[in-house]
């Protein structure tokens, strides 16, 4: 079904389904992200049945929502899916590493044709062979595997299910009675019935009450295989929950004497079956063989109707439990987030002009407001803190996407793989784990592709033959830092020099070994000794460390040749609030990022020595470092022509150290940053400004940049 024709059925009825279309897409988005994580996890040699019952209703739920909102595509492949894992469930079918592979594929088939319904572009997927491979799976199988269940389920044909009915048995096709009300317009229901013509499988509906609508109530005979919960979340999209009634089919149509629409009593004689044959698909009694747990091939029982009302009230139940953790969150867009986190910035900077003020107040006149000054900071900063927690998440929402990233790239260069991640509850900033995402993935991949071995290097080194790449994130200070470690067979000093003098980039002999593993993180340098569609190409080390710089932070890189290699990368914990310290030149404020200060010292005569004519640097416990003047960098106008700035601050970045000539230091604040490049241009050495307490604007320095400009 397109997508047009599902949007024209829904406004037909008078909803607008596409309202409900986000709502979708994001539950779809976590559903398939689940299903991944657990399909990875499940070990096939002993698959616990609670995880094979989790991932069918991770595809369950992406196939209800697709068939209301039409998306055909998205519900055929997921209805295959429920097949497979129907039988591996129910233990017809023994789980296989083919399985999960072909389920995986499927996933990233469902993710493609969900971006493509949502707007996101590319062309249709062709899922023909994935959908001819999950239902070659689920047949063998079932041909080998399936239970004995007596001689008239050996031979009879089993019926191809319809696209809503994965919780009940393929065969289990019933009666129910569907009565809908009151509603205001009973003809809204006839809207229910075009579902069924609408979605392929769902079923038949006829309706019982010839249209007649007096007490505004709507009653239809409904054949299907789909389980009730299923129909009631169907209809709720045009009808509340609390309107829909579903009841078993049974003689008199459920309906109680004289009951409008009831049909003329039947005679004492008439067939209960209503012109069905003992045991056909669809009589009223076999649809419920199971719920009064019938012997086989037992026809004609008598079924209590309450025992359906008293199974459909647990099932209420087991949902509502299932949901309650849900009932805990809330889905609020991002852009309504980053606008309190602004407000709260502009109310962090209010309160900081408030505090300047309340300096010049005498405290012993005023008590009241000096203490009621304190109460805001000291509130301020709690509600600052408050906000920011908001757009924290869990570097497990990183981590999880590398699980399955190895697998498929172990499997492709022949290699045995393990993740271990460690810190997966550690917070960071939603805008940073979108940035980083990129770089931490080509930091995994170089790990199994130039450091992980093959297996039987691995045995022949006395090694293991399953390699292992791990993650850790962890908080330290201000910053985060996370790491991506392997055992495999770490850097080649030598190796890497030769590459490097290839290349023309200077590599003497004495360069530490810090300085000559920070050579992997030159332009176009790589150590693969042929191109790949992996790597080898020489672009992506560079563009990390560029990237990871961009957000003000570090890379380390620590390596043991034959054991293995650590990249450890240091970030800001956010980007919208920063420690900072206040550093006067002239009349100008200037912001340092706290995190990147080591100390500050004063200077005096004869500690600055020149070199080369124009270069200056300064002694700081026998280490020589060079010395950039804030005040000829910025060109800072200065009236007191004879003055000498005599403080020094020593900053650092990017694994280099400089001293910064000042004149005072102001002190240490939280600062709000503001965007300078958005809001004016992009500015030398400057990587955003605040609002001081006094209203004025002071730039806040890129450490990173003074030091490239140092070495220069």
């Amino acid at each position: 079904m397109s997508d047009t024709h599902s949007q024209g059925a829904s406004s037909a009825a008078g909803i607008d389904l596409s309202q409900f279309y986000q709502v979708f897409f994001e539950e779809a988005a976590e559903n398939l992200e689940q299903m991944e994580q657990m399909l990875l996890g499940v070990d096939v040699e002993a698959a616990d049945d609670e995880e094979l019952n989790a991932i069918f209703r991770c595809a369950h739920s992406v196939k209800g929502g697709a068939a209301t909102f039409g998306f055909a595509d998205v519900a055929e492949l997921t209805h295959q899916m429920e097949t497979l894992l129907d039988k591996l469930r129910r233990h017809e079918l023994k789980p296989t590493a083919a399985m999960v592979d072909v389920l995986l594929a499927s996933g990233d088939a469902l993710k493609a044709q969900l971006a493509r319904h949502q707007g996101r572009g590319g062309a249709a997927v062709d899922t023909s062979e994935l959908l001819a491979s999950i239902r070659a799976l689920a047949e063998g199988g079932s041909a080998v595997a399936a239970p004995v269940r007596g001689p008239a389920a050996a031979t009879a044909p089993v019926a191809p299910a319809p696209t809503l009915s994965a919780a009940a048995p393929k065969s289990a096709a019933r009666l129910l009675e569907l009565t809908v009300g009151p509603l205001a317009d009973p003809s809204h229901a006839d809207h229910l019935a075009e579902l069924f013509t609408e979605i392929p499988g769902l079923g038949t509906i006829e309706p019982l009450d010839a249209g007649r609508d007096a007490d505004g109530m709507r009653r239809f005979k409904v054949l299907t295989a789909a389980s009730e919960n299923e129909l009631v979340d169907l209809f709720s999209f045009h009808v509340a929950r609390e309107q829909v009634q579903l009841a078993p089919l049974g003689p008199g149509y459920g309906f109680h004497a004289g009951a409008p629409g009831a049909p003329e009593p039947a005679p004492a004689d008439c067939d209960p079956g209503y012109g069905f044959f003992d045991s056909a698909p669809g009589a009223p009694d076999s649809g419920l063989a199971a719920a009064t747990s019938a012997a086989p091939g037992a026809t004609g029982a008598p079924v209590p109707v309450e025992a359906k009302p008293a199974a459909r009230a647990a099932a209420r139940a087991e949902a509502k439990a299932a949901g309650a953790p849900e009932s805990s969150t809330l889905r609020v867009s991002v852009e309504k987030v980053d606008q309190l986190i602004n407000l709260v910035g502009e109310l962090v900077i209010t309160q900081a002009m408030l505090a300047q003020t309340g300096k010049g107040v005498d405290a012993a006149l005023y008590q009241q407001l000096a203490s009621g000054l304190a109460d805001l900071e000291r509130n301020t900063r709690d509600l600052q803190e408050a906000v920011m927690s908001i757009r924290m998440i869990p570097m497990s929402l990183v981590f999880s996407r590398f699980p399955r990233m190895l697998r498929d790239l172990a499997g492709k260069l022949g290699k045995k793989v393990e993740l271990v991640t460690q810190g997966e509850a550690t917070e960071l900033d939603k805008g940073l784990v979108e940035k980083i995402t990129d770089p931490l993935t080509h930091l995994v991949r170089n790990s199994c592709d130039h450091g992980i071995e093959l297996p039987a290097e691995r045995l022949a080194r006395g090694k293991p033959e399953h390699g292992t790449v791990t993650l850790v994130a962890s908080h330290q200070g201000g910053s985060i830092v996370i790491e991506v470690r392997d055992d495999g067979r770490g850097l080649n000093r030598a190796k890497l020099l030769k590459k490097a003098r290839e290349r023309g980039i200077e590599a003497p002999d004495t360069l530490s070994d810090q300085e000559v593993y920070g050579l992997i993180f030159a332009p176009g340098f790589s150590t693969a000794e042929q191109v790949t569609d992996v790597s080898g190409r020489g672009v992506g080390m560079d563009v990390v460390k560029k990237n990871i710089t961009a957000l003000g932070g570090t890379v380390e890189i620590d390596s043991a040749e034959g054991y293995g290699m650590t990249v450890r990368v240091r970030l800001p914990l956010t980007l919208a609030i920063m420690d900072g310290m206040s550093v006067g030149v002239g009349e100008e404020c200037y912001i340092l990022p706290l995190s990147s200060v080591v100390e500050s010292f004063q200077v005096q005569p004869g500690m600055i020595k020149t070199i080369g004519g124009s270069g200056r640097v300064v002694e700081v416990r026998d280490e020589y470092m060079p010395v950039i003047d804030l005040e000829k960098v910025f060109d800072v106008p200065r009236f007191d022509f004879e003055h000498q700035s005599h403080i020094m601050v020593v900053v650092e970045a990017e694994g280099g150290r400089v001293a910064l000539l000042v004149d005072e230091l102001l002190g240490q604040q939280q600062v709000v940053v503001k965007n300078l490049e958005s809001n004016y241009r992009k500015v030398d050495d400057v990587s955003g400004a605040t609002i001081l307490g006094d209203g004025r604007v002071a730039l806040i320095l890129d450490i990173g940049s003074l030091v490239r400009r140092s070495r220069h």
